[in-house]
């Protein structure tokens, strides 16, 4: 079901406010309304336009049981995404973008699987057991080091179905990997970013916390949607397993 954004939400939360008229990307022409003070104003119409069509795109993609990964590295996005990607057991990126965390998997993932081995021993205590406490400590310190970079994608996998990022100036690294393996791109898209980089731009403020919460909201709810009307395969058993009524002939 598509999902309404309400314009007046996003004209309280400032998500009209783009940059300073000298740092506007010319192909956001399109998405902008009119100048105010040296800034930019973004065609509120076309935010809602934008949002309802990624808004849809995320639903279907969790629907049809693929992970989003979340990206926001920037101080004002950081909680708000881990938040998000906690709610909806998706994937997440807040610190910084490692080279190859999309385009050199076997790598990464060799990494990933090295943090949740040594999680393992910590946990049954085999580090304790073959270790002294400073050995054990330096471990325990490489486990959180570890996972402040690679926590959020854990439990990815090497194959997503769609990458959402709140800036894709900040976050470059993400649009040039997700564009070189050709995986859809939602993206917050201000005045001064290219939107031919994103499948589906949203012209809004990537820079205000309130319109970045607001839109997490809006991708929070479309995501728990999708993942709402995903049918697990008991529930395809279930229903291949139901004995056909034969009607008695009279």
């Amino acid at each position: 079901m598509a999902t309404d954004v309400d314009i007046k939400q996003l004209l309280e939360a400032g998500a009209h406010f783009g940059h300073k008229t000298e740092r506007w990307h010319p192909k956001m022409a399109p998405f902008i309304h009119s100048k105010r003070g040296g800034t930019h104003i973004i065609d509120l119409a076309k935010t809602v336009t934008g949002l309802e069509d990624a808004l849809a795109f995320l639903t279907k993609t969790a629907a049809d049981g693929k992970q989003i990964l979340l990206v926001g590295t920037k101080r004002q996005a950081q909680d708000i995404i881990r938040a998000t990607a906690e709610a909806t057991g998706m994937p997440f990126v807040t610190e910084r973008w490692l080279g190859g965390m999309l385009t050199n998997w076997n790598t990464i993932g060799g990494r990933v699987k090295h943090l949740k081995d040594l999680e393992s021993r910590m946990e049954t205590g085999e580090l304790a057991n073959k270790y002294n406490k400073l050995e054990v400590q330096r471990f325990q310190e490489e486990i959180e080091e570890m996972n402040r970079l690679y926590g959020g994608i854990k439990d990815m996998n090497s194959k997503i179905g769609a990458v959402f990022i709140v800036d894709i100036v900040n976050d470059v690294n993400a649009v040039r990997e997700a564009n070189k393996l050709k995986v859809p791109i939602v993206a917050i898209v201000d005045t001064n970013a290219d939107p031919s980089q994103v499948t589906y731009p949203i012209p809004a403020n990537d820079d205000a916390i309130k319109t970045i919460q607001l839109i997490a909201d809006y991708v929070k709810a479309a995501i728990e949607t999708g993942k709402a009307s995903v049918k697990k395969p008991a529930d395809k058993e279930d229903v291949a397993e139901q004995p056909r009524i034969v009607t008695p002939q009279a």
